[in-house]
């Protein structure tokens, strides 16, 4: 018997319980936008409790891998909090389409992939086959607010 790859690997309803409050945009721009069978999020940062949870960028003296990998995650699991909150739950999310990852980096810090390789394996880890996403993972010289990492996503909905 061969796996649908539609089942997700949890439940996505106790998923869309367990995610943080979304959060609000900080700027003249809306946190989501459907075109089509499509669920674009804005760029999300890795908020909590209305603050950047993680500053600075990475290859310098103040942010390690470890630390980008966790910012990274809490970028997902904020822009599935704002799919959840546009669709009422994450029940009719098919698949991950995209993530666009960007790092805010030191100017010889390279890493960028193993940073969001975190985001993606998160995907994975909730969304099983479904969660496997194409990805770009950029290195940049700053983010708003002197955020570590900021996250899009990009889903297929039913």
């Amino acid at each position: 018997m061969t796996q649908d790859t539609a089942t997700p690997a949890i439940d996505r309803a106790a998923l869309s319980q367990l995610l943080p409050v979304p959060p609000l945009p900080i700027g003249s721009y809306v946190a989501t936008t459907q075109v089509g069978n499509l669920v674009y999020t804005s760029g999300v940062l890795p908020m909590k409790d209305g603050q950047v949870a993680f500053t600075g960028a990475l290859g310098g003296w103040d942010v390690k891998i470890p630390e980008g990998q966790e910012a990274a995650k809490l970028c997902v699991l904020n822009a599935l909090s704002l799919i959840s909150h546009a669709l009422g739950g994450l029940e009719r999310v098919k698949r991950v389409v995209k993530m666009t990852g960007f790092v805010s980096s030191a100017p010889t810090f390279y890493d960028q992939p193993q940073v969001m390789n975190a985001a993606s394996d998160l995907l994975v880890e909730y969304f099983g086959e479904a969660g496997k996403h194409v990805r770009s993972a950029v290195g940049v010289s700053s983010l708003p607010r002197n955020a570590s990492v900021e996250v899009e996503l990009v889903v297929e909905i039913a």
